[in-house]
């Protein structure tokens, strides 16, 4: 079944304050997650409905008309919300040769009631109010809140309107076609936006799309999977190579993977969901895989609906990546026009807990990366980030180093202690301070002995 439908981590709930035993509980978890990032861990969030938003995120608080609109920058990564019935704006200063890319991942609370058509819309116009692009994200048939990503942008030298310099408004709309009074629908959707920016070609170079490609379903890699947990965000992804490998999800989970894929290499991927040993009946949509390019731009995605028996779905056969895909009609072809990390994303609906129970369930991806490698364009500038249509160094020892420790690194293990050693005294320092923290907060907590005599006390 195909179709699109496309974590602040936690959101706080209302209540007294917690205890202690709270407080030390919040205070190891930070200590944890410090940790994580030091060794460049990506471990999922443990509330299945979270999201790891990057931590270099600026908070920007969007317009409700042009007229003061905050400005975004391509390179950067920016946290925003949208309330319902939401129109916000923000803007781009563009030149008259650089494309841009604005993708924007909305994430509902956790819980929320949503529709298969419920989602956002992204949409650029110039100075003048003509429309550049338009598009939408859904949560799609397993009518489970997620987090889902819809693609703005301005391309240079693609027609006769966006084409000049000036200031560019970017519109993001909530869509909510059901009105349910479940949890959510009344709540703000938290935002992460990352505009990024791309040059012109340094020389001339093909303006018509690929003729030829080999468009027949290719074999997945077979084999057991390797243990390989997921992270939960872009900004987290979990680094991938080609084979076999094998995660657990639980029922409204949502773990991201990035795959580097080098210009004139094709990239394929198939999710299995392991068979139940309770329950019975039928979940449409249950799992969904989404592939997203290094812009964050929606390439293909694959559903399966579940009967506790184990099954599969994969993506549709897609091109090598080469800078002229962007002149192909088909919307799959056409998102394969650069290099970089493409982002593989597993979603298990929520409505998998009422049927089959909370899991977690075993989910094996299998990724294949094939064809010739060769050099791509030269710019004629520097895109914003810097290396986002690049495979670093650093993505090719990950994925060496994920392809040697497989099931010994099982989420952190092998690849992450080696990391915690070469962090040093940072991260120790780290634990220190966390350690230190817990400490201050359970002298400063009263005991109850004390909180009772203090109640007790006469007044002056």
């Amino acid at each position: 079944m195909r179709g699109r439908g496309r974590t602040e981590g936690t959101w706080w709930r209302g209540g007294r304050p917690p205890g202690t035993g709270a407080r030390r509980g919040a205070v190891v978890a930070a200590v944890l997650c410090a940790v994580a990032a030091l060794t460049g861990g990506t471990a999922a969030a443990t509330d299945p409905g979270t999201y790891a938003f990057a931590p270099d995120d600026l908070p920007v608080t969007g317009a409700t008309g042009t007229t003061g609109a905050p400005r975004l920058t391509p390179g950067r990564t920016y946290r925003s919300s949208l309330p319902r019935d939401g129109k916000l704006h923000y803007r781009l200063d563009l030149d008259a040769t650089t494309t841009a890319y604005v993708p924007v991942t909305a994430v509902p609370p956790a819980h929320a009631t949503v529709t298969a058509t419920d989602g956002i819309k992204v949409s650029v116009r110039d100075p003048h109010g003509s429309p550049c692009s338009f598009a939408s994200a859904r949560f799609g048939a397993g009518l489970s809140p997620r987090p889902v990503t819809a693609l703005g942008r301005r391309e240079a030298g693609g027609g006769t309107q966006c084409q000049g310099p000036g200031t560019y408004d970017v519109l993001v709309e909530r869509v909510e076609t059901g009105r349910s009074a479940g949890p959510g629908p009344g709540q703000r959707w938290y935002l992460e936006i990352k505009p990024v920016s791309e040059p012109r070609p340094a020389g001339p170079g093909p303006t018509t799309a690929p003729r030829a490609w080999d468009s027949a379903s290719p074999e997945p890699p077979a084999g057991a999977p390797r243990a390989r947990p997921g992270g939960a965000g872009f900004a987290t992804a979990r680094t991938l190579g080609p084979g076999a490998w094998g995660t657990e999800l639980r029922p409204g989970e949502t773990l991201f993977y990035k795959v580097p894929v080098e210009w004139g290499r094709r990239l394929n991927a198939a999710a299995e969901l392991d068979g139940s040993t309770g329950g019975h009946g039928y979940v449409g949509g249950a799992l969904d895989l989404s592939l997203y390019n290094p812009v964050r731009g929606y390439v293909d995605d694959a559903a399966l609906g579940y009967t506790g028996t184990r099954k599969s779905a994969a993506l549709a056969p897609l091109p090598p990546v080469e800078y002229a895909n962007r002149y192909a009609v088909p919307s799959a072809q056409n998102a394969m026009r650069f290099a970089g990390d493409y982002y593989l994303v597993l979603h298990l609906s929520e409505r998998t807990a009422g049927v089959f129970g909370q899991g977690p369930f075993g989910v094996t991806l299998r990724v294949r990366v094939d064809g010739q490698a060769h050099e791509g364009p030269a710019y004629a500038g520097r895109p914003a980030p810097a290396d986002v249509f690049t495979v670093t160094a650093q993505d090719r020892a990950a994925v060496a180093a994920a392809g040697t420790t497989g099931g010994g690194d099982g989420g952190g293990g092998g690849t992450a202690m080696k990391a915690l050693a070469a962090g040093g005294i940072g991260t120790g320092t780290a634990l220190l301070l966390g350690l230190g923290v817990w400490t201050a907060v359970a002298r400063r907590a009263p005991r109850p002995a004390q909180t009772r005599a203090s109640a007790q006390k006469p007044t002056a």
